[in-house]
């Protein structure tokens, strides 16, 4: 009884990873029979877990929506991750989900094990509320976003300022500081796009299902910071003393684009409302840099290095 009972938990977890299994890919991952699987299946059922079945060779076994939110199955690694979400989306830009994160952050961490709760305590992450800047997303148009991107199904639509109803493929969603951005493919431009989030109208209900088309460089993130890059109304071109596949050249991305130049460094194509908001965010840099193109840039970094060093100049001259 106990291995069966184990044996579940096991297939309830694979259900809940992926949208849809086939029944001879259950069987392998449980070292099992499809027979063996069949039982189980029934015996989830019992249980009230809704699991669908499709017959014929493209057939196989998915978890449908059921009219109650079963229990969910986690691991130590997706429990951590959850709730350190759920914490972080307590000051996030979705529309009136601060207090839902923190309700279900607080029934989460009630029921985990004491190893867990300190492993989480030492990942604690402080949040500070700043003012709300940014218009914030309704919780219900990022959801059916996020549902279309992961179904492969188009979108309708119309964008703040304008009557078109605009038909895209959805690709990605990313988050940017405090927004939200969409990644897809617009047929009625042929080209990729980024999109806000907030300035969506969604239309019901979803177009038909797509064929996935590949991202340019497939950085959904990369591609938004491209976007945005381009349309700061400050612009400068760095060069990184490091090569573009790096690491650390890599980490720059979300800050603009990169452009390869040899072995030993590239270009960073970077954006900002201004020079100096742009100097004290190259400030968390980790790897030196030149100025190419903003010699506006370049005056304002002298200042600011010359403020800095006369700062240091006297804290040293106090410790003595």
């Amino acid at each position: 009884m106990k291995e069966t009972s184990g044996r579940l938990l096991r297939l309830l977890g694979l259900l809940q990873m992926r949208r849809e299994w086939s029944g001879q890919e259950l069987a392998d991952r449980l070292d099992i029979t499809t027979r063996t699987v069949r039982r189980d299946i029934d015996k989830l059922r019992a249980l009230d877990y809704p699991v669908q079945a499709a017959k014929g060779i493209t057939g196989g076994y998915w978890l449908g929506a059921g009219a109650e939110l079963p229990p969910l199955l986690l691991d130590d690694e997706e429990a951590v991750a959850i709730a350190i979400a759920l914490r972080t989306a307590t000051g996030s830009g979705v529309a009136g989900q601060g207090e839902t994160a923190l309700r279900a952050l607080v029934k989460l961490e009630q029921v985990l094990p004491e190893r867990l709760r300190n492993r989480l305590n030492a990942l604690q992450i402080a949040t500070v509320q700043t003012p709300e800047t940014t218009p914030a997303v309704a919780v219900d148009v990022l959801t059916a976003i996020a549902a279309a991107c992961r179904d492969q199904q188009r979108v309708r639509f119309r964008y703040a300022g304008s009557d078109m109803t605009r038909t895209v493929e959805p690709h990605q969603l990313v988050s940017w500081g405090r927004r939200w951005y969409l990644v897809a493919w617009d047929g009625g431009r042929a080209d990729w796009r980024t999109f806000r989030v907030d300035r969506m109208e969604l239309k019901t209900p979803v177009g038909p299902r797509f064929t996935p088309r590949a991202l340019p460089g497939d950085d959904a993130a990369a591609f938004v910071a491209c976007g945005i890059a381009q349309r700061w109304p400050f612009r400068a071109t760095l060069r990184l003393h490091a090569p573009a596949e790096s690491d650390a050249a890599r980490a720059t991305a979300t800050y603009g684009s990169l452009e390869p130049v040899d072995e030993h460094s590239c270009l960073l194509h970077i954006g900002s409302e201004d020079a100096r908001s742009l100097t004290f965010l190259l400030g968390a840099l980790t790897i030196d840099f030149d100025v190419v193109d903003g010699p506006e840039l370049a005056r304002e970094l002298r200042a600011t290095a010359e403020r800095f060093a006369a700062a240091a100049s006297a804290g040293l001259r106090e410790g003595k």
